[in-house]
């Protein structure tokens, strides 16, 4: 009988304040809404952003997976990292050849780059405390692809590309703030290499004889890359509905001041905080409805629940130019960076730097954040 209260007792310390906060969030909810209408208010927002924004975001994983894959198949990758490489250096205090984590984070998503790291001839051109910062700079540019594209079937065409300026600058300042707080943890990675040993692996392109036609190759490298967007979208979908249904929840209001049930209802919880504030966010990212305050929020979790947001914003008539580029920027610099930095720094072996990369990262996204919106303002003069 002891042992069973002991196993039922260690479980009181996380168990009670779970149940605490759970029931406490959505007793606060149903309180105003009405517990029907809560609940009929989940299940539709939830059914409605699985048809129409999870599977418009799959297609576009489909799509953007496909042109990813055709240009590892065909060398646009290589030519664009070696345009890149002259850049890495002085801008982020990397070789060279970290140009190619980059261009394979935008092409697909964060983990790319850890891929990449856990490779000897990759790695051996690194330091240690630069070798850590590949976690910082990779995630800046994770699914970068698709929240262009994603931006640009909205209507917006020259936004996601002032975001992706801003998103450049952020991983600058993510990047070299998380080599800064290695080298003050650990000096003795400033001169330590990634790879023990002082020796360097080429870092070449193995040049494979390739018997079929060009329209073979392109119908293989299209449908692979496309079967890789299917599973991307895939795993975006529990983000999109729990994390964007919570934060609809508590960002929009009652349709026509009553609560009935439908979708997109809620209780302003967070536009009611932001507003509190909102001469702060108003002039750093030049937002002028504190409800626009949601989108980074949930990018601080997973973009493409941040994404699912963007339509309703836009339908309400809240999001304009600068907050389109202000999302594209944040969201891809962020890129759900709270859910990815602990499993992709325990990877590398590095756990307990979690805390500093999150911290470089954030101040990253902000950045971010804040050079799309002033380089929008200029673009508006012209």
């Amino acid at each position: 009988m002891a042992e069973k209260k002991k196993g039922i007792w260690k479980y009181i310390p996380d168990g009670i304040p779970c149940l605490v906060i759970v029931f406490g969030l959505f007793t606060f909810i149903g309180m105003q809404m009405g517990v029907p209408q809560m609940l009929n208010t989940i299940m539709k927002t939830a059914h409605d952003l699985l048809l129409n924004t999870c599977f418009y975001l799959m297609a576009i994983c489909v799509i953007t997976g496909a042109i990813g894959k055709l240009f590892v198949e065909f060398g646009v990758v290589k030519l664009l990292e070696g345009m890149l490489r002259p850049l890495m250096r002085p801008l982020f205090n990397l070789p060279g050849v970290a140009a190619l984590g980059a261009v394979m984070t935008f092409l697909s998503d964060n983990p790319a780059i850890i891929s990449l790291s856990q490779d000897k001839r990759f790695s051996s051109y690194f330091k240690k405390y630069q070798y850590i910062s590949l976690t910082n700079f990779g995630t800046a540019f994770g699914m970068g692809l698709l929240v262009i594209v994603f931006m640009v079937g909205q209507g917006f065409y020259a936004e996601p590309f002032i975001g992706l300026m801003g998103a450049f600058c952020g991983c600058i300042v993510s990047t070299r703030l998380m080599q800064r707080f290695v080298v003050k943890a650990y000096p003795s990675f400033l001169e330590e290499n990634a790879v023990e040993g002082n020796a360097k692996f080429a870092v070449k392109e193995e040049e494979v004889v390739e018997d079929k036609s060009k329209f073979i190759r392109t119908l293989n490298a299209l449908l692979d890359g496309g079967r890789t967007g299917v599973d991307v979208g895939m795993a975006i979908i529990p983000g999109v509905l729990i994390i964007s249904t919570l934060v609809m929840i508590l960002t929009f209001g009652p349709s026509d001041g009553t609560y009935d049930g439908q979708a997109y209802e809620g209780i302003e919880l967070l536009p009611f905080l932001a507003g509190k504030i909102n001469i702060v966010f108003e002039w750093l990212f030049g937002f002028q409805d504190p409800h626009l305050v949601a989108f980074p929020i949930t990018a601080l979790g997973a973009v493409g629940a941040a994404l699912g947001l963007v339509p309703s914003f836009i339908a309400e008539g809240w999001a304009d130019g600068n907050a389109i580029a202000v999302f594209t920027a944040i969201g891809m610099c962020w890129s759900g960076y709270l859910s990815t930095h602990t499993a992709m720094l325990d990877s590398l072996g590095y756990r307990e730097l979690t805390s500093k990369a999150i911290l470089a990262h954030t101040f990253g996204g902000l950045v971010a954040a804040i050079v799309a919106h002033w380089i929008f303002m200029l673009y508006s003069l012209i």
